[in-house]
């Protein structure tokens, strides 16, 4: 998609904390530059998860896990809407200057059908992103028609609802609806014969917006229905497929409700959150769960022919999330935003329609969000952390389980290469967080912060060492 290389003036009060691989540099050949051919895979040095192919409806179906058959969340994708897929590429927005103001940050305590089945389970998956048209509005109102004399039209069973109700409890779902509603938005994109609607997040009140690079890739033009049911005409500002984050500006605004940007490296397995966004066309939804886990790698295909795939370490929920959500906030029990919906996992559906809900939705973490949207904002692009090193999933002789990252090759130069790192180690942990794969490898370098440097923790010849690793820096694609 074309951006605008513009620098936005004015710095985000937004704390930079650290959350985010490319070319031989990157993390590995899962994640690295590559082209979205066979031909340019052939040098990875582990097998491609799991790619699709379009439909002749232009709708889009995905299997669930990598074509390995390992269990876990590798091979998400994306519907980038339901009557097809975008066409030529939105026009650089350009002319936007102002200062770029949001709310300081608090620390609150989807392509041709191929399916592989997950190990111990009796269904196939499909990763999807939270990503649909608004279609459903007729569907919904099809059977509806009642006979105008029917004894039920005509009873009022229930007293009229009060214009003085009382305040919502202070932590409840409807207390934090009432405060991140007015922050959040439709996000209606549309190309040459097709269109889809996914959902964004307000940053400032002169109308810049968070969103999922999926959601507007490839639009001609793009609207946003805020809350209160006005719309606006919209620009993008960058967008960065890698990490499949977009800033838009919407056009002609102001006093908007910026949202309240949270820090997901606090988070919590078990703790309830809210999705907020436009499951199916259906605007301002809201959806309640819990933290089902926390650094999910997630790999999600490209659109872009020239994009890297996406690799989230994410934050998995069972709120329910649903196409049409993607570019939507999640959210914690005090409002504040904790992560961005992307994608979702999905039953296949035998007849290739778009699937739902199954309680198994990511989002990217908020700390590796608000980071990539500050360098949207201020230069048009964004940067990921590299490693140097290719690497592939490491695995027992006698297990197909993956056990950590094995290093093909380290690039001269590199940080991997500066820390002694050689091929033939096995890293197991980035920090604190483990590693079991290379995707998890990958997905814990970009949710680091460039030129970073990180402990890693690895195994060579059968002993367990650490080493302090300087991280580089890459313009994502």
């Amino acid at each position: 998609m074309s951006q605008d290389s513009t620098p936005h003036s004015g710095d985000l009060p937004w704390s930079q904390q650290s959350s985010h691989d490319t070319g031989p540099a990157s993390m590995g050949p899962a994640g690295s530059d590559r082209a979205h051919t066979d031909q340019a895979r052939q040098d990875q040095a582990r097998p491609e998860q799991a790619w699709w192919e379009p439909r002749p409806s232009g709708a889009w179906s995905a299997p669930a896990w990598g074509a390995d058959g390992q269990a876990g969340p590798a091979g998400a994708n994306r519907y980038p809407g339901v009557t097809g897929q975008y066409g030529p590429t939105a026009q650089a927005r350009s002319g936007y200057s102002g200062t770029a103001t949001l709310p300081p940050v608090t620390d609150q305590p989807a392509k041709g059908r191929k399916t592989s089945t997950l190990v111990a389970a009796t269904a196939a998956l499909a990763l999807i992103a939270g990503f649909g048209g608004g279609y459903l509005g007729s569907e919904l109102n099809s059977n509806s028609a009642a006979s105008a004399d029917s004894s039920l039209t005509q009873l009022n069973t229930s007293a009229p609802v009060s214009e003085n109700r009382s305040p919502a409890p202070a932590g409840s779902i409807q207390a934090v609806a009432s405060k991140v509603l007015p922050s959040t938005v439709s996000v209606l994109a549309s190309s040459s014969g097709s269109a889809g609607e996914g959902s964004g997040v307000v940053l400032t009140a002169d109308g810049l917006i968070l969103t999922n690079n999926h959601v507007v890739e490839g639009a001609s033009s793009i609207e946003v229905r805020f809350n209160d049911g006005s719309t606006a005409s919209a620009t993008v500002v960058g967008t960065t497929a890698t990490d499949d984050l977009a800033v838009i500006k919407a056009d002609g605004v102001s006093g908007l409700t910026p949202a309240t940007l949270g820090s997901s490296s606090d988070l919590q397995v078990g703790q309830p959150v809210v999705a907020i966004g436009s499951p199916l066309g259906l605007s301002a939804t809201v959806t309640s769960g819990i933290v089902s886990a926390l650094n999910r790698p997630v790999r999600t295909g490209s659109q872009s022919a020239q994009a890297q795939d996406t690799v989230i370490n994410a934050v998995q929920t069972d709120a329910a999330i649903n196409p049409g959500n993607s570019g939507g906030a999640l959210v914690d029990m005090n409002g504040s935003v904790i992560g961005i919906n992307s994608a979702i996992a999905s039953l296949s559906s035998s007849q290739g329609g778009q699937a739902g809900s199954i309680g198994v939705g990511f989002a990217i973490p908020v700390d590796q969000a608000k980071r990539i949207a500050q360098e949207i904002i201020d230069t048009g692009k964004a940067t990921h952390a590299v490693l140097g090193a290719s690497v592939s999933d490491a695995a027992g002789q006698s297990s197909q389980i993956p056990t950590g990252a094995k290093i093909a090759e380290v690039t001269g130069g590199s940080g991997a290469q500066t820390a002694g790192l050689q091929a033939d180690d096995v890293i197991t942990a980035i920090g604190k967080q483990s590693v079991e794969s290379a995707d998890a490898l990958i997905a814990a370098v970009r949710s680091a912060a460039p030129n970073d440097t990180v402990t890693v923790t690895f195994v060579r010849n059968g002993a367990s060492r650490t080493v302090d690793v300087p991280l580089g820096s890459t313009t994502a694609n």
